[in-house]
Parts: structure tokens; C-alpha cells; sequence
């Protein structure tokens, strides 16, 4: 009978910075305890501060100290020559004892505090000495779900660099004097042995990545000629829902956080002429991390040279609009925010009529749907359609009988407007793209 692993318990920390409104830590916070959820480790309680800044303590000496109760630590960082050392210890006993008799003893103690903000090396290592057990941050989260998601070995070798990288300006020295000096050149630490085998491990993937990158370059170059959309959102807005609907696929769909990791493409259906392909992307978050963000953007492409972007948002949850902005700032960095693009306000069922009217009066442009509704999925694939229509052009050509062949050439590329047989061949009015057009007559 295998071993259970053992429950990861945590409390979530929040520090609440300048500028930084309620209505924002609130969500962010929330937020971090999905992803946490989504990780399956269970979240025990919250703590919070208000500071200006997050110093290298991370937490004020009195929060600190409430911390420390929760995870059975000390609350301090011993610094200075030993006997400092030892009066700062008896300090912090005496001063955890008082704590304990004013709060008394916590019903269980967590064995990992997550902080929602992105740490340093050293502001981890500080809070991780006070609490006694493991902290980590954001991104930290987030990397851990990314490389729990991934299952191509594209998405696995993004999500590997970027953990390296993450990891690497962490990594401690460790073992005696003996040991820190076990390197092959001279001097040479065990820290730095390591810390280069993993720079020597991030180049090998690398290489490996750009291999695989430009064979997707390859497909992608394929289909240039292919009319596409790309779905693009928050993560966790429904694009994966849509594209279900939109392809008839079975892609998976999940009420988690970064269900999705892999591009998928699919054909538009019910199916049109000319062809329409539909991808779905990785979902984005507020604060992800560069390095994932810079490992994936090959795998973002898709939404960069697709013709139009279905730009999901959850219209039910009340943070959308911190979701909104933080998709453009990602689609700004990669590049893909010029382009044509349509905002579908989904999961409007799940909303009011005075939300509905406030999200008709602002964005009067946006489209609002829900996947679960058969007449929203036919408006939506109407709306797509309609919206290629612009890159369209018609031309009137005719096939003479010697060239049979290309009549089915001509209906699988192009939208037959008109079709006569004529003494001199057939007869047709197509709507097509250029590329199709130039291509079609090339063949006659």
C-alpha cells in the first residue's frame, strides 16, 4: 500500500504596500489562495500587514512573531557574534511565550507560508530562518503549477527553464568546510558547482527548446495562408470552454487555475470556406513570472499572428478588470496587442441585469456570451465569420473543362458565391483571401 503524502498546510501572507488599494490586496490575495488550492495544498489562515515597503524581514517584528506561532518557529533571524545570538534567542522565547498566553496555542501549525509578492533570495531565506519551515512566493507558486500542468515536451522544457532559472539565485551552500571546497577548479565551492551545473542544464534545454521551436515555426509557416484566431484571457476566463464549443474538440476544460499550458489548434465548426483555425493559449496572471512568460513565447506566437483575437474575460468575477489590463500588458510584451481583436465578456450568465447593463455602457463593442448557451455558441462562430469577411476579396474566374480538376480545388479554398457551366468552362464568383486568389489562378 503506497505511502500519502503528507498535507502541506499554509498560511497565506499578504503585505499591503503604497498605492496598492483594498479593493486590489483583496483580490490578490485571493487569488494566491486558488492557486495554492490548485496545488492542493490546504491554506489554514491568512495574516496580513500594512507597510510602505517590503524590507528584508518582510514582515514587521510583532507580525513576524504572530507568524512564528502559527509554524512553530522562533520569529527571529539570528545575526551577529554568538552571544548577541543567544540573548536574541532568549528574547524571542520569552516574548513567544507572552505571545502564546495572550493568543494561546494554534489549533494546527502550518509547515509552509506563502507570501504574495515576489521575494528575494535573501527576504526568503530571513522569514524562512524566523518561521522554522519553508516560504515561498508567487512566483514560486505559480512555477510549481506550471511545471505540475505541463505535458508536451514543449510545455515541459518552458516550464523547466523557468524553474531553473527561478531557483538558481536560491540555491544555499550546505555541509562543512570540506565540502564547500569539493568543486573541480580551484577554489571552487559546492554552491557554485551546482549553480554552474544548472546554468550548464538551462543551456542544454535551451538548445533543445529552439529545436522543437522551429519545428512549430515550420507548421505555423504552414498556415499562414489559413484565416485564425487566437483565444487569449485571464487564466481560468473559459477559453478553453470556447474552444470545446467552438471546434467541437475535447479539450480539456477545468474549473483550475492554468488548466491549459499547450497550444491546441482546431478548425472552426461548423466548418466554413475559406478555412478558419481556432488556438487556444496559456492563460495569463497578474505577476507572472518574466522567465515564463519569456519560455513561452514561442508558445504565444499563436496569438501574435493570428488575424483576430478573442480576448476572453470572466464577467463574473468582480477583479475582471485587473484581469483585463493585466492580459494587454502580457499581449503588449509579446507584441500582440495591435492587432484586430474582439473582447467576449463570457460566463454572463452568472451576472445581474445592472452588471450587464454596466458592461454594455462601457464596452460597447464587447460581445456578451456564455459557453453553456447553445444560441451564444452560434452567435459567437456568426460574429467570427463575419469579422474574416474584411480580409476576404472577390474575384471572378473560370475553369475551362480541360481543368476539371481544379473545381474542387476551388470549392475546398475559396467561398462560391456564384457557379454557372458555360460553353467555355465554368463560371465562378469567389470570395477568398489574396493568397488563395493569386494561388487559384497560378493553376489555370
Amino acid at each position: 500500500m503506497p505511502l500519502k503524502k503528507p498535507l502541506i498546510k499554509a498560511v497565506l501572507v499578504g503585505v499591503q504596500t503604497q498605492g496598492v488599494s483594498d479593493a486590489d490586496f483583496e483580490s490578490s490575495l485571493s487569488e494566491l489562495g486558488r492557486l495554492a488550492k490548485t496545488l492542493g495544498v490546504q491554506v489554514i489562515t491568512r495574516l496580513t500587514q500594512k507597510r510602505e515597503i517590503i524590507d528584508a524581514s518582510v514582515l514587521g517584528h510583532g507580525k513576524r512573531f504572530e507568524l512564528a506561532r502559527l509554524t512553530g518557529g522562533t520569529g527571529v533571524t539570528p545575526r551577529g557574534p554568538m552571544e548577541q545570538r543567544k540573548k536574541s534567542e532568549d528574547a524571542a522565547k520569552e516574548a513567544m511565550g507572552e505571545l502564546l498566553l495572550e493568543m494561546g496555542e494554534p489549533e494546527e501549525l502550518a509547515n509552509l507560508v506563502i507570501v504574495d509578492a515576489s521575494l528575494t533570495p535573501a527576504q526568503v531565506r530571513n522569514l524562512s530562518t524566523a518561521v522554522g519551515v519553508e516560504v515561498t512566493d508567487r512566483a514560486g507558486i505559480i512555477i510549481d503549477i506550471f511545471h505540475r500542468h505541463a505535458s508536451t515536451r514543449e510545455a515541459r522544457l518552458q516550464v523547466e527553464i523557468a524553474r531553473l532559472k527561478y531557483l538558481a539565485p536560491r540555491m544555499r551552500a550546505g555541509g562543512g568546510a570540506s565540502e564547500r571546497q569539493a568543486g573541480k577548479g580551484a577554489g571552487e565551492s559546492s554552491l557554485e558547482l551546482d549553480r554552474r551545473k544548472v546554468r550548464d542544464r538551462i543551456s542544454e534545454l535551451t538548445r533543445e527548446l529552439e529545436g522543437i521551436d522551429a519545428q512549430a515555426k515550420v507548421r505555423r509557416t504552414r498556415r499562414e495562408d489559413t484565416l485564425r484566431v487566437a483565444l487569449v484571457g485571464y487564466t481560468n476566463a473559459g477559453k478553453s470552454s470556447w474552444m470545446r464549443k467552438l471546434s467541437s474538440s475535447s479539450v480539456l476544460v477545468e474549473d483550475k487555475l492554468f488548466a491549459t499550458l499547450d497550444t491546441t489548434v482546431r478548425e472552426l465548426s461548423p466548418k466554413v470556406t475559406p478555412q478558419i483555425l481556432v488556438s487556444d493559449t496559456v492563460g495569463f496572471i497578474q505577476q507572472l513570472p518574466h522567465d515564463l512568460v519569456a519560455s513561452f513565447r514561442s508558445t504565444l506566437e499563436e496569438a501574435k499572428e493570428a488575424s483576430l483575437l478573442l480576448h476572453v474575460v470572466d464577467a463574473s468575477d468582480l477583479a475582471f478588470e485587473g484581469q483585463l489590463e493585466v492580459t494587454r500588458e502580457v499581449l503588449d510584451e509579446i507584441g500582440a496587442l495591435d492587432g484586430r481583436s474582439l473582447l467576449v465578456f463570457n460566463k454572463i450568465d452568472q451576472c445581474d441585469d445592472a452588471r450587464r447593463a454596466m458592461l454594455a455602457e462601457r464596452w460597447p463593442d464587447a460581445v456578451q456570451v456564455s459557453a453553456k448557451r447553445a444560441a451564444d455558441v452560434e452567435r459567437l462562430h456568426a460574429l467570427i465569420v463575419s469579422d474574416f469577411d474584411h480580409l476576404l476579396e472577390e474575384l471572378q474566374m473560370i475553369v475551362p473543362y480541360d481543368k476539371s480538376s481544379l473545381i474542387g480545388e476551388v470549392h475546398k479554398s475559396a467561398r462560391v458565391l456564384n457557379e454557372s457551366f458555360e460553353d467555355d468552362g465554368v463560371h465562378y464568383r469567389l470570395r477568398l483571401t489574396a493568397d488563395e486568389s493569386i494561388r487559384l489562378q497560378s493553376l489555370l
